[in-house]
């Protein structure tokens, strides 16, 4: 057969910052003739799509720009079939790839499907087994494996996991993660902050990065995160913990109320990718309840208290480069704590390998993708 035509889609930050690596590869490969590659974005998240697309110089071939204000799942999978249909019905690939456990991920997987479009799915097999934690992520990648052909699992673990739903072993294939791959282009040791509020950070200061916009971390559970994170900003006065602002307003009135008054604690505007690694390449202890910082913080052999009761990583877990610390105020105060004052348990977690990946992720899934077309698997 001729070159194998791929159509990637994604739609919301998370997805591009770890697609963006896969793109500009299959751009390589595109540019001497291997293959064809075209990108369809759905724009479920505008603005922060953007901020990561511009940097990269990618421009999609297509552009949906579904959002609209108020947007609910619902909104999102009917605007994406019917816009994705056309996309697909004009260029005809052999295979779309789609990302992770969005909206998107899921709905395009099903435009595809309805097509007879080949799906393949990066970062595949992650669960908790709990349907609504994350919610709707869990269901979003279950619902994508159901749909999905080649299955681009990030770790063993994900491709076990995958085998006993009676995926077929042949279909998957154990990448790594490209989050990791992504490092290499956003990382630098002579790096200036875009953000101006990270410009002046105190070199002796320990940084506290903190991320919390889960939607399972609403209401209550924030507020004992931001209680807990009080508590140690205040204990702790040379350490800096500095908050970049998810603009879903995630915590904005609890960290208000619990944590404007603290003069080491920053509060700041939503980071770009750039922003956001090299902040975690500064940081000395790492509070999150994201996803992707899990997969990347190892790199950077920094702990990592993970502020969900949960997490469809637990190589990490296994590994030793992450706590779960769930959304307790004292558990959370106490591991971040132990982490503060104990050197030995903080090297430990500081030093253990990335379970993630080695930054080869992409390179992987366009040979795996390759090998099928050229008839070298089942």
């Amino acid at each position: 057969m001729g070159a194998v035509k791929i159509l990637t889609v994604f739609g919301t930050r998370p997805e591009a910052n770890k697609m963006i690596p896969l793109v500009l590869a299959l751009a390589e490969r595109a540019a001497a003739g291997v293959l064809e590659s075209r990108v369809c974005v759905t724009a479920q998240h505008r603005e922060l799509l953007d901020q990561s697309l511009v940097p990269f110089g990618v421009k999609p071939d297509a552009d949906l720009n579904i959002m609209t204000a108020g947007q609910s799942q619902g909104d999102v999978i009917s605007r994406v079939l019917a816009g994705l249909g056309p996309v697909i019905d004009a260029y005809g690939p052999d295979i779309l790839l789609v990302h992770g456990d969005t909206t998107t991920t899921f709905a395009s997987a099903l435009a595809a499907f309805h097509r007879k479009v080949l799906v393949g799915h990066v970062e595949a097999g992650l669960r908790t087994y709990d349907k609504y934690r994350p919610f709707p992520e869990e269901m979003n990648r279950k619902l994508t494996t159901a749909l999905a052909d080649l299955h681009f699992a990030p770790t063993e673990l994900a491709r076990e996991y995958l085998l006993k739903e009676n995926v077929p072993g042949p279909s998957i294939f154990v990448t790594g993660n490209t989050a990791v791959d992504m490092l290499a282009h956003t990382t630098s040791e002579q790096y200036s902050f875009h953000n101006a509020d990270l410009r002046d950070l105190p070199q002796d200061n320990r940084i506290i990065l903190l991320t919390a916009h889960r939607r399972e971390n609403f209401g209550l559970p924030m507020e004992a995160i931001c209680r807990a994170v009080g508590r140690i900003a205040a204990d702790f006065p040379d350490v800096r913990v500095v908050w970049p602002m998810h603009p879903n307003g995630a915590g904005r009135a609890e960290s208000e109320q619990f944590l404007a008054h603290l003069p080491n604690v920053v509060r700041t505007q939503a980071t770009d990718l750039h922003d956001t690694h090299n902040l975690m390449k500064r940081a000395f202890l790492i509070l999150t309840d994201s996803g992707g910082i899990q997969e990347e913080a190892p790199s950077f052999n920094v702990p990592l208290v993970v502020l969900r009761e949960v997490t469809e990583r637990p190589e990490g877990l296994a590994a030793g480069t992450l706590v779960l610390a769930g959304v307790e105020e004292n558990t959370i105060y106490n591991e971040a704590a132990r982490l503060l004052t104990d050197q030995e348990a903080h090297a430990r977690m500081a030093n253990a390998p990335n379970p993630f990946g080695d930054g080869k992720a992409s390179a992987r899934i366009i040979e795996a993708i390759l090998g099928w077309f050229g008839g070298r698997n089942p």
